[in-house]
């Protein structure tokens, strides 16, 4: 007894070290249901019968490779015969569906591509509502005819009304005489001379100029310079600087004769051009006139009682005389004057009994000529600028 119960404790362990060998994985303790098993009081008597264990295992294998088998699909064709046939490859008629299907797809995916790209490039399509909301709130209204053509550059507000007189402008194939009439350019087509208006006006450009001697303020006269002359380079540049944008025709607001040299205006906009240069903005101008011989006090006096011009009584708002400098041998008078008649301190000056050597425009209104900018040299106005010309934009 005592060595079958040897034998079967050997089989048991055997057969432990041969389970061990399969590495399977035990749950861990913290998962693991333990169940109370019971002690038996008596442990019966092992079997009389003697049991013999003969349990073998096949080696472990270090590197098990699953077996690799070729997974093949059946097609049931049917041959030329028109008999059902199975084969391990596809039909030929298949392959080629299935290329065709492949190249199809490829077109239709490189064709929506396309088509997004195109898409994007095309400006979006507003509503009626939406282009109704900008032409009512931002598109500039409907201007007069003569001013539309002077703005675009075709020729002075006076000439523009010349060439609408003689029946050289047509508005939507019909000629127009009458100045006054609404246009807008981006919807009306203007012809001037056979040549259609463009589309898009010029922009608002305001500049400031420090005039030299020798130049008038128009181009009427041939036989002068004008002070257009001296932006011959910045409108040869404005197609380089700002493509497809029409050149402006600028102005000048204002005038200073021929002899009289510093701050002058110019412009392409009408509006402010009046503005400034009407009696009502009363914008003061200052000039520095320097005098040949002497001056004194009675002459500060004469000056300050004002003088006629062209039947009417102008005095100046103020007449200072500069104190000397080392480099100015000559005295120096600072006169402000509102009116801004034709040679108006001249005209005072002279009524005083002096004779000026030179005369210089140095402000108007609010804005003072840079001390840096040289003869015959420009700058544009800036927002602030226009604001201490009395301008809102």
């Amino acid at each position: 007894m005592a060595a079958a119960g040897a034998t079967a404790a050997a089989a048991v362990a055997a057969a432990s070290a041969a389970f061990s060998s399969f590495h399977l994985s035990r749950p861990s303790l913290a998962r693991r249901h333990f169940r109370t098993i019971p002690v038996r009081s008596s442990i019966s008597p092992p079997s009389t019968t003697s049991a013999e264990f003969n349990i073998s295992f096949a080696p472990k294998s270090k590197n098990p490779k699953p077996q690799s088998e070729t997974l093949l699909i059946p097609w049931i064709v049917r041959d030329e015969n028109g008999n059902l046939r199975v084969q391990s490859t596809p039909p030929e008629r298949y392959l080629q569906d299935m290329a065709k299907a492949k190249a199809l797809s490829a077109k239709k995916k490189k064709k929506k591509e396309e088509s997004t790209a195109r898409a994007v490039a095309v400006e979006p399509k507003y509503s009626k509502a939406a282009r109704r909301f900008y032409n009512e709130n931002f598109r500039d209204p409907p201007q007069r005819l003569s001013k539309v053509l002077a703005a675009a550059g075709v020729a002075s507000r006076r000439n523009s009304e010349e060439l609408i007189f003689e029946g050289r402008v047509t508005v939507n194939g019909s000629v127009c005489n009458t100045p006054q009439t609404r246009v807008d350019p981006a919807r009306d087509m203007i012809y001037v001379n056979g040549n259609r208006l463009p589309k898009k006006l010029p922009p608002k450009v305001y500049l400031a100029l420090n005039k030299p001697k020798g130049y008038i303020c128009s181009s009427g006269e041939k036989e002068s310079k004008s002070v257009l002359c001296l932006f011959d380079d910045y409108l040869k540049s404005w197609n380089k600087q700002n493509p497809g944008v029409p050149k402006p025709r600028i102005f000048t607001v204002g005038r200073l004769d021929v002899a009289t040299t510093g701050l002058i205006i110019l412009t392409n906009d009408g509006d402010f051009a009046q503005k400034l240069s009407h009696p009502s903005s009363k914008l003061s101008k200052e000039y520095i006139a320097t005098i040949d011989g002497v001056v004194n006090k009675r002459h500060l006096i004469a000056i300050s009682e004002g003088t006629v011009i062209e039947g009417v009584h102008c005095t100046p708002d103020s007449v200072e005389l500069l104190p000397p400098q080392p480099n100015i041998s000559k005295p120096r008078l600072r006169v402000v004057v509102h009116e801004g008649r034709n040679h108006e301190v001249r005209e005072l000056v002279k009524s005083a009994g002096l004779q000026i050597h030179s005369l210089k425009r140095i402000r108007i209104g609010g804005f003072r000529l840079p001390s840096d900018l040289g003869h015959g040299k420009h700058v544009e106005l800036k927002q602030g600028d226009l604001k201490a010309l009395g301008w809102k934009s």
